[in-house]
C-alpha cells in the first residue's frame, strides 16, 4: 500500500527561545508545506519513528527499539499531554514482523513518550489524535548505543511490514540533525542525576519546570557563543541529507558511534530516526525527495531541517 514520509528536527525551545521573527516565520512556512503535504496524501496510519530525553525509557530497562502499543505524552515544554490514538493491532504486526525479520525490538503497552515524538505529531496534525499512530522508539542518547545501520535494519523491517497493512501510512522521522545540548550522560553524571536516569519518571510539576528552565538558559548561552557545547555543523547535516536523498545508505553504515558525536555533536544519534524512516521508504522501492529545508538555528541548539518524500 502507498506509503509518504516526513522527516523533520525537534526542538523543545520552539516558541520558549526563538530566533529571529523572520527565521521563525520562515520555518513556520515549511511546516505548514509539509502539513499540505501530509493533508494531500491523506494517511490513515502515522508509524513515528522518534527518540526520547529520559523522559519515558531510563536506565531501570533501556531498550534499543520499542514499539508502542498504547502511548501517553507526558506533556513537557507545554506540548498536549494524555493518550495518543494508537492503533494496537498494526502495532503488534509489525514488532512481529520486526522481529520475524531478525531485529530484536521491545513492546510496551504503557509507552511514555516525550517532545521528541509528540512535537512533530503537533507540526503535522491538528491533534494528536486526528490519525492513529505507530509509535517507535529508538535510544538515541543512552549509552551503550548499537551501531547505526540497525536503525536501517529496524526501518527496511518496518516498511515491508507496512506493505501487508492495507494502509495509507505515513513514515516520519523525529530528531536531529547537528546537536549537543545538555542531555545528561550516565558516566559523566553526579549521584543525583544517575538517580533520575534510572528512575526518574513522573517528575513533579517544579521538577520538570526546573530542568526545562536549566535547557533554556543553555540554549541562551549556546546562541551567544557560550558554554562547553559543540557548534552546529552545517556541512555535516548537508552531507545526510544528501544521503539519504540519495538512498546511498552504504555511506553511513559503516560508520562508527564515535563519528557521529565528532561531526554533529552526542544528540546527532537522533539521525537515526531519520535512517529509520527513510529504510521504511526504501523497503517500498526507489523513492524521490519532494522538498528539503535546512537552516542551522542556534537559538533551539539544532541544525533544523525537514523533508518530505515519495515512493517514485
Amino acid at each position: 500500500m502507498p506509503l509518504a514520509l516526513c522527516t523533520t528536527s525537534h526542538s523543545p525551545l520552539i516558541g520558549l527561545h526563538d530566533p529571529d521573527p523572520q527565521v521563525r516565520a520562515e520555518v513556520d512556512g515549511v511546516l505548514a508545506e509539509a502539513r499540505a503535504f501530509v493533508a494531500g496524501f491523506a494517511p490513515d496510519l502515522v508509524v513515528v519513528f522518534a527518540p526520547d530525553h529520559y523522559n519515558g525509557f531510563l536506565y531501570d530497562m533501556m531498550p534499543s527499539f520499542c514499539v508502542g502499543a498504547a502511548a501517553s505524552s507526558v506533556g513537557d515544554y507545554g506540548l498536549p499531554s494524555g493518550p495518543l490514538d494508537v492503533d494496537r493491532d498494526a502495532a503488534y504486526a509489525i514488532a512481529t514482523a520486526v522481529l520475524d525479520a531478525g531485529v530484536d525490538v521491545a513492546v510496551s503497552e504503557d509507552m511514555q513518550v516525550d517532545h521528541g515524538l509528540v512535537q512533530p505529531l503537533t507540526f503535522l496534525f491538528a491533534s494528536l489524535t486526528v490519525v492513529p499512530v505507530v509509535p517507535i522508539f529508538i535510544n538515541c542518547v543512552a549509552e551503550p548505543l548499537g551501531p547505526a545501520v540497525r536503525a536501517r535494519l529496524l526501518g527496511a523491517a518496518v516498511g515491508e511490514a507496512a506493505r501487508d497493512l492495507d494502509r495509507r501510512v505515513l513514515v516520519v522521522g523525529s530528531g536531529g540533525l547537528s546537536h549537543d545540548p545538555p542531555v545528561p550522560r550516565l558516566a559523566e553524571a553526579p549521584p543525583e542525576v544517575v538517580e533520575r536516569l534510572k528512575r526518574g519518571r513522573n517528575p513533579t510539576r517544579e521538577q520538570r519546570a526546573q530542568r526545562e528552565g536549566r535547557t533554556i538558559a543553555a540554549a541562551r548561552d549556546f546562541a551567544e557563543g557560550r558554554g562547553p557545547y559543540r557548534p552546529l555543523n552545517p556541512a555535516w547535516d548537508g552531507f545526510v541529507l544528501d544521503v539519504l536523498a540519495d538512498g546511498d545508505f552504504g555511506a553511513l553504515d559503516g560508520r562508527d558511534n564515535d563519528w557521529f558525536v565528532e561531526q554533529g555533536g552526542h544528540s546527532a544519534h537522533e539521525v537515526r530516526t531519520w535512517i529509520a524512516a527513510y529504510a521504511a521508504l526504501a523497503a517500498q522501492g526507489p523513492y524521490a525527495v519532494r522538498s528539503t529545508y535546512y537552516r542551522a538555528i542556534p537559538e533551539w541548539f539544532a541544525g533544523f531541517a525537514t523533508t518530505t518524500a515519495l515512493p517514485r
